[in-house]
């Protein structure tokens, strides 16, 4: 099915105006009424639809990621990793493929300024000829091993329910049980945490994947987006004058930028883990609060993300796209990774609820290979279909199961049990990532800290805990913040 063949297109516009359905309207300005003045009449069947569907106009918005914007451009491969990987979107130096990209803030509502601390997410699908596939970066490390926590993170991060203000009070009393998001805030209260605009904004795979060669060998695999353009950041005195001048500014840097030919491009890189070497390593590679060392696993190019078109609407291509790290290729395949594997339901569940359950057949989503199931039906299914038989298997319908691709040949075995990962090993890269800043890149981390500590409703219980927690990162960052904030650390 090729999605956008029969699609309804305002190109197909007729020269006056008509309702939905395509009867002529021949006065759009005036209701019908009673007379001159007369109260309006429930027949005016043109205004109930124009109100009604102005109504309805609004999807919900996503609980997270709601403030984003998105591009359209391709990916080019531009090294050989086939001895890798099986994808075939990856076969050959040179192979293109088209994509879409949306970018985006993770907590904040659809309309709030881009210029907010939160992290930021790069999400990519590639449409290929086998399927589509979905890229994800972002910019900072997630904090929680699987989804059961992440409910909880995310109300702490949202706006108080009461006031709907967002106070770090609630963000400081939740983290302070987990050690584990420090990594985290050494991104989010750095510098880094409120990128210059999205050209300037590099990704860093959050989930582990695998990579599967033609003869199965797997490897763990993390994806790393570079611009070429650089990485840039706003000060949050800057961030204070161009949010208050526009608070769309990345929004419009991006678009503004395609549309004077002036292209973003992104470097892909991955790093790579034999699954058989995991214990190697003095943490967990599948701990998504860490990252892999580029000295130990250095990063290997594998081709560039060039965004040359701006979407033609952006509500059915940014507002309706939908995204999921479930959706993969023959060759690259999930992992153990407590977080990926949760999200795997958690992605797709969310878009049926947003968009409906046929959330797939919208253009923007749509495979635009062939494609054949008995998935039909439902909510706002507009797929024309003229089979007899919608079971499988049949001797009346000569379909077939698709040629066995390689999956990970590990063989897993244990009990059932709830549990965290072992080797957390949890103050080490953010100790080591501190001690990179530069000294006045340092006080302004530190500065963050005292700030958002200082709070009112922060109690010295939870200022103990977090001084803490950094002098185990580093000794004289603790000290520091003992010093400003004037308490001492509870170990």
């Amino acid at each position: 099915m090729d999605p956008y063949r029969h699609r309804p297109s305002s190109a197909n516009n007729s020269p006056f105006w008509t309702t939905n359905s395509g009867a002529p309207v021949w006065n759009n300005d005036s209701s019908l009424t009673v007379g001159p003045r007369g109260p309006i009449l429930l027949e005016d069947y043109h205004l109930i639809e124009k109100l009604a569907q102005f109504d309805r106009e609004r999807i919900p918005e996503r609980v997270v990621h709601a403030r984003g914007a998105s591009a359209k451009g391709f990916f080019e491969v531009t090294h050989d990793i086939s001895h890798l990987t099986c994808a075939d979107f990856l076969r050959a130096p040179g192979v293109q493929t088209p994509v879409i990209v949306r970018f985006s803030t993770v907590i904040h509502e659809r309309g709030s300024p881009e210029t907010l601390r939160d992290p930021r997410v790069l999400l990519s699908s590639s449409t290929l000829e086998r399927a589509i596939l979905i890229w994800w970066g972002i910019t900072s490390r997630c904090s929680s091993f699987g989804m059961d926590e992440v409910p909880d993170m995310v109300h702490a991060l949202k706006p108080n329910p009461k006031s709907h203000i967002q106070e770090n009070w609630r963000i400081l009393d939740f983290f302070s049980h987990h050690p584990e998001s420090l990594h985290m805030f050494t991104f989010l209260f750095d510098d880094l945490g409120i990128p210059a605009d999205y050209r300037h904004m590099e990704g860093s795979g959050v989930n582990t994947y695998t990579l599967i060669s033609k003869e199965g060998k797997a490897l763990y695999v993390k994806f790393h987006w570079k611009p070429t353009c650089g990485v840039k950041c706003l000060l949050d005195d800057e961030a204070v004058t161009v949010g208050g001048s526009n608070h769309s500014h990345a929004t419009k840097d991006l678009y503004d930028s395609i549309a004077a030919g002036n292209y973003p491009e992104w470097k892909l890189y991955i790093q790579t883990i034999d699954p058989d070497h995991e214990d190697r390593f003095d943490f967990d590679p599948l701990d998504v609060t860490k990252t892999w060392p580029e000295d130990i696993l250095p990063l290997q190019p594998v081709g560039r993300l060039v965004l040359n078109k701006n979407i033609d609407n952006f509500f059915s291509e940014n507002e309706q796209l939908a995204f999921c790290p479930a959706i993969v290729v023959p060759g690259i395949h999930y992992s153990d990774d407590k977080l990926l594997q949760t999200r795997v339901f958690s992605y797709a569940d969310t878009q049926r609820h947003r968009l409906g359950p046929n959330y797939l057949m919208l253009p923007a989503n749509a495979p635009k290979c062939a494609h054949h199931n008995n998935h039909h039906e439902g909510l706002m299914n507009f797929m024309h279909r003229e089979e007899e038989v919608n079971y499988f298997p049949s001797r009346y319908d000569p379909v077939r199961h698709a040629e066995q691709f390689p999956i990970p040949p590990r063989v897993l075995t244990g009990r059932r049990e709830k549990c965290v990962i072992v080797k957390e090993n949890n103050f080490k890269q953010p100790g080591e990532r501190y001690r990179s800043f530069a000294p006045d890149r340092q006080e302004r981390f530190i500065r963050r800290w005292v700030d958002a500590l200082s709070e009112a409703r922060v109690t010295n219980e939870i200022r103990s805990i977090w001084v803490s927690y950094w002098s185990q990162c580093d000794k004289s960052l603790g000290q520091t913040l003992a010093t400003r904030l004037n308490v001492k650390p509870n170990m």
